[in-house]
C-alpha cells in the first residue's frame, strides 16, 4: 500500500506534467514530396474529372461523354474524393518540393522557378500556400456535390473551379514569371 505522501507526490508529478507542453514530436511521416503529390495523385484526379465531361464534336457528329452508370459515377467520385484528400497532404508542414540531386538538380524551363526557389517561396509563405490547397479543396468538393448529385453539367462546371484553383496557386509559386501572350 502507498502512503499518503507517496501519493500526493505522484499527483504533484501529474499535476506539473499535465501543466508542462509535451515537445513537439512529427505527427506524420511525409514520404512524398509535393512533385509526387502532384504527379502521382492530384494532377490524375483532377484529370479523371476533366475527362469524365465533355462536349466533342467529330466527324461522327457530337459525342455527349458524362458518367452513365453507377461504376462510371463511383470512379469519377474516387477522383474528387482523392483530390480533396490530396489537398490535406500539400498542407502538411514539411513537405518537400522535391528531392533533386543535390550536384544535378533539374532545370526550370522558362518562366518557371527552380525547386528551391519554389520551397523558399512556400516555407516563408506557408499559411498562404495552405488556403491555395483549401481553394483545391472547395473546388473538388465542388465537384463532390455534383457527383453526388448526378449532374453532369454541374460536374462540367466544377472543372473550371479546379482549373482556376490549380491555376492560383501555380502562378504564385511554380511560374510567377511566365509571360503569356
Amino acid at each position: 500500500m502507498l502512503s499518503a505522501a507517496v501519493i500526493l507526490s505522484i499527483a504533484g508529478c501529474l499535476r506539473q506534467t499535465a501543466s508542462k507542453p509535451e515537445p513537439s514530436v512529427p505527427q506524420y511521416q511525409l514520404t512524398a514530396t509535393v512533385q509526387d503529390l502532384m504527379e502521382g495523385l492530384i494532377d490524375p484526379s483532377a484529370d479523371t474529372l476533366w475527362d469524365s465531361v465533355a462536349y466533342i464534336a467529330g466527324d461522327s457528329g457530337i459525342e455527349d461523354r458524362q458518367p452513365r452508370t453507377a461504376e462510371d459515377w463511383q470512379a469519377v467520385r474516387t477522383g474528387a474524393v482523392n483530390l480533396i484528400e490530396a489537398a490535406n497532404l500539400l498542407s502538411m508542414p514539411g513537405r518537400v518540393v522535391a528531392n533533386d540531386a543535390p550536384n544535378d538538380p533539374p532545370q526550370p524551363r522558362p518562366g518557371e522557378l527552380s525547386h528551391t526557389e519554389i520551397q523558399t517561396r512556400i516555407d516563408a509563405t506557408h499559411e498562404v500556400f495552405v488556403q491555395f490547397a483549401r481553394g483545391l479543396q472547395a473546388a473538388g468538393s465542388e465537384a463532390l456535390k455534383a457527383i453526388d448529385a448526378r449532374n453532369a453539367q454541374a460536374l462540367m462546371d466544377s472543372g473550371t473551379t479546379i482549373d482556376n484553383a490549380c491555376e492560383a496557386c501555380h502562378v504564385t509559386y511554380w511560374y510567377p514569371n511566365q509571360r503569356r501572350p
